[in-house]
């Protein structure tokens, strides 16, 4: 059995598993206390940074952070209503693939029964042991099982919790991040008590030794099939490399389970001598061609936490996002937003409930697929800027292309008016046997020079995007 050391030239040689270049689309859990308020992302920082938006609402309904902290935001979580098991189902007849859970956020509250960190979800909140539950449920589907830390940004993140109020009532007086008795949960950071360089990795060794302690022990409980770091590798610095200690661990403990090793990790660092360690991460956005290795997008369909003002993407948005990625060898992982209950609305239901209506018709054209030698025909692109995911205004000669034994697969971002599908990428050598349309069947078609003319039916499959199968004799 093969074992890994904690190296760049060891880790390199990692092979990526065949369920997650196979799988494509993936349901996350972003969940955690930060869902209580149901106000957004980054809740646990913003309502320290004075007139913030979340600082305001916070003052205003729970009273101010230094009388009602984060660490009373945890208390008044109680997932009464979480039902993992229904939930799975639901993702898996939207199309997913695998699932992926949130163990702990920037907050360092710890969605399981941890030994390392007591401000957990077992001792506080919930009572409950979040990702076991999680993993439970996904076992049933048979669907690999993937968790996310975002510890590593903790430390800088959080030292607002160590200010205070510069004007006001309460002018003057220490946020409850100072409390001596919870100092572990808010950590000991003055050091970047006003630092306003960003520094989303701490250089501060102690704490680099917790993250690692706190690796280490979420790896060996749930030996997860996907590890998450929501950032760069962490804390790659000089002769400590905890980072590259923890991916080693990582799959070493899969290799110990499955004799080799079916375990994924994921960073967003985009240089090559990083991200080899794993798989690329591009957070709410993607690349603009095919990239020889997998890679992932991570999205959501509204916020990252839950949000009662938040409007959400459409189902033909996210169909459409979805196809385009898969088209230049990525995978999506989307976060279904959940109330501070457990439960989702009735808003998503009904996008889980159109995905799943179109992979029922379209799946074969994404599940196991690969890229063609080329991704795209037609000069739309999708916006690749920052975080911004608008969606994308396609025409008639817009194609996605994937591959599957042996056939290709040309999903019409736009179905034509004219009712007849031209497709101009195909050499002359590849001769086209047979056309179909998924979910409809054999199609009417005659290739010149190599462009590719299908006539279509009246009515297409799905009102999402349609894909046409091409057999080649």
């Amino acid at each position: 059995m093969k074992k890994y050391e904690a190296s760049f030239e060891s880790l390199y040689t990692h092979e990526y598993p065949d369920w997650f270049r196979d799988a494509k689309f993936g349901i996350w859990s972003h969940w955690g206390p930060q869902s209580v308020p149901m106000c957004g992302d980054w809740y646990a920082r913003n309502m320290y940074i004075e007139n913030s938006e979340q600082y305001r609402y916070h003052c205003r309904h729970y009273g101010h952070p230094s009388v009602f902290g984060y660490k009373d935001i945890c208390k008044l979580w109680k997932a009464e209503k979480f039902d993992p098991d229904r939930l799975m189902e639901l993702y898996y007849s939207a199309g997913a693939r695998y699932f992926v859970a949130q163990a702990t956020h920037h907050d360092n509250f710890f969605n399981y029964d941890s030994r390392v960190n007591p401000m957990n979800s077992v001792n506080v909140g919930p009572k409950k042991d979040i990702l076991a539950m999680w993993k439970s449920a996904a076992d049933r589907f048979n669907m690999p099982f993937g968790v996310t830390e975002h510890l590593g940004a903790s430390f800088w993140w959080w030292s607002v919790n160590k200010g205070c109020d510069r004007e006001g009532p309460y002018a003057g007086v220490p946020y409850d991040g100072n409390d001596p008795e919870y100092r572990s949960f808010y950590h000991d950071n003055y050091e970047h008590l006003g630092d306003t360089t960003w520094k989303w990795l701490t250089e501060n060794e102690g704490f680099m030794k917790y993250w690692s302690d706190s690796m280490n022990e979420l790896i060996d409980r749930f030996q997860p099939e996907l590890l998450y770091s929501d950032s760069v590798l962490p804390f790659n610095y000089g002769h400590y490399q905890p980072g590259l200690e923890a991916v080693a661990r990582l799959y070493n403990r899969s290799a110990e389970k499955h004799g080799s090793n079916q375990a994924v990790y994921t960073q967003k660092d985009r240089n090559p001598d990083i991200y080899r360690v794993g798989v690329l991460d591009i957070e709410k956005s993607q690349l603009p061609g095919i990239m020889e290795h997998p890679w992932q997008t991570d999205t959501c369909i509204g916020n990252w936490f839950y949000d009662a003002k938040q409007d959400y993407k459409k189902p033909a948005h996210i169909i459409e996002m979805l196809i385009d990625i898969v088209s230049k060898n990525g995978t999506m992982l989307l976060n279904v937003l959940q109330k501070p209950d457990g439960t989702i609305d009735e808003w998503e239901e009904y996008i889980l409930k159109e995905l799943g209506g179109w992979f029922e018709v379209c799946h074969e054209g994404i599940y196991g697929t690969r890229p063609f030698r080329v991704f795209s025909e037609g000069d739309t692109r999708a916006t690749i800027n920052g975080f911004e995911e608008s969606k994308t205004s396609w025409s008639s000669s817009d194609y996605r292309f994937t591959t599957k034994n042996g056939c290709l697969y040309a999903f019409m971002m736009c179905a034509p008016e004219s009712g007849v599908a031209v497709i101009k990428s195909l050499n002359e050598s590849e001769r086209v046997k047979e056309v179909s349309l998924l979910g409809y069947g054999g199609l009417e078609f005659n290739q010149s020079f190599g462009v590719l003319s299908v006539r279509l039916p009246e009515r297409l499959p799905t009102k999402y995007t349609n894909c046409l199968k091409i057999s080649f004799h």
